[in-house]
C-alpha cells in the first residue's frame, strides 16, 4: 500500500513515542491486529529510550507503516558523540545501520485528503502544541495559542504527538485533534522551556484508532498491558533508575 492510499473511512491505529520499547510496541501490534486493523500511522520519537530499541527496529522493519520523523530521531542522524544526550547516545550504539538509513528517509510532515500528521507542531518538532508548563509539570494550553498554530492546515483531522499525553480537542470551527499518547514512555522530565515532568500515572501502552463516517471524525483511545516490569528491568540494565520507574509506574513527580 502506498503511504497515500490510506482509506481513512476505515479504522487506523495512529501511535507515536515509541522511545525505544519494543515489549509495549509489540503488544500495541498485536492488540491493532487483534482487532483487524491493517492501517498504521506513526508520528515519530521510535527508538530514543534505554529499553531495547535494535527490538524496535525489528518489529518496525518490512512494514507498511506512514511514519514521521521526531525530534529524536533526527538528534539520532544529526548528532555524533557528546553532541548527543545520555539516552540518545545509548540508543545510537544499540541501533543497526540500517535503522539510520531509514530515519534519514522519514518525512517531517505527512498530509493525505483531510488529513494532517506532525511529530509535535508544524514546522517545529520540539514544542508543545497544546501543552503549557506551569509550576514544574504541565497543563492545557489556551485555546487562542492551539488554535494560532493550525490556522494555515486545511485538514478536518490533525493528529500530533510528542507531549505523550492522550488528548482529543476540537477546534472553533470544528476540526479535530488528536494525540494518540505514548506506545512507550509514559513519563519523562525536560528542561525546556523551564524543568517539568510530564506524567500519565500509568504503566500502560497507548494508541488511537480513528476513522471518519457520515457523522464526523471518531476517536478511540486504546491502554494496553504489557510487561512493563520487564522494560522497568531493561531500563535498570542499562543504569536507568529513572527510566525504569516512569515505564514501570507512569510516574516521576
Amino acid at each position: 500500500m502506498d503511504w497515500t492510499d490510506i482509506d481513512w473511512t476505515d479504522r487506523t491505529a495512529v501511535l507515536a513515542d515509541i522511545h525505544g520499547n519494543a515489549l509495549a510496541l509489540g503488544s500495541v501490534l498485536d492488540d491493532i491486529a487483534a482487532q483487524g486493523i491493517t492501517q498504521v500511522v506513526n508520528l515519530g520519537d521510535i527508538f530514543s529510550g534505554p529499553l531495547d530499541p535494535a527490538g524496535v527496529w525489528d518489529l518496525l522493519k518490512g512494514r507498511d507503516m506512514p511514519t514521521l520523523r521526531g525530534n529524536h530521531d533526527r538528534y539520532l542522524i544529526e548528532g555524533t558523540g557528546e553532541d548527543l544526550g545520555p539516552t540518545d547516545r545509548l540508543t545510537a550504539s544499540l541501533l543497526p545501520n540500517e535503522a539510520f538509513d531509514w530515519i534519514r528517509g522519514l518525512p517531517e510532515q505527512l498530509h493525505w485528503d483531510g488529513v494532517f500528521a506532525c511529530h509535535a507542531t508544524p514546522g517545529d518538532d520540539n514544542t508543545y502544541w497544546t501543552e503549557q508548563v506551569v509550576e514544574g509539570g504541565t497543563s492545557l494550553a489556551p485555546p487562542a495559542g492551539i488554535e494560532a498554530l493550525a490556522t494555515d492546515i486545511e485538514a478536518g483531522l490533525i493528529l500530533y504527538a510528542h507531549t505523550h499525553i492522550p488528548r482529543v480537542l476540537q477546534l472553533a470551527d470544528g476540526r479535530v485533534m488528536v494525540n494518540p499518547g505514548s506506545v512507550g514512555c509514559p513519563a519523562y522530565t525536560d528542561t525546556a522551556p523551564r524543568p517539568h515532568v510530564v506524567q500519565t500515572g500509568s504503566p500502560l501502552a497507548r494508541y488511537a484508532v480513528v476513522h471518519r463516517d457520515a457523522g464526523g471524525w471518531r476517536v478511540c483511545h486504546h491502554a494496553v498491558h504489557y510487561d512493563f516490569d520487564a522494560a522497568a528491568e531493561q531500563a535498570r540494565t542499562h543504569g536507568r533508575d529513572d527510566w525504569a520507574r516512569a515505564v514501570g509506574t507512569g510516574w516521576l513527580g
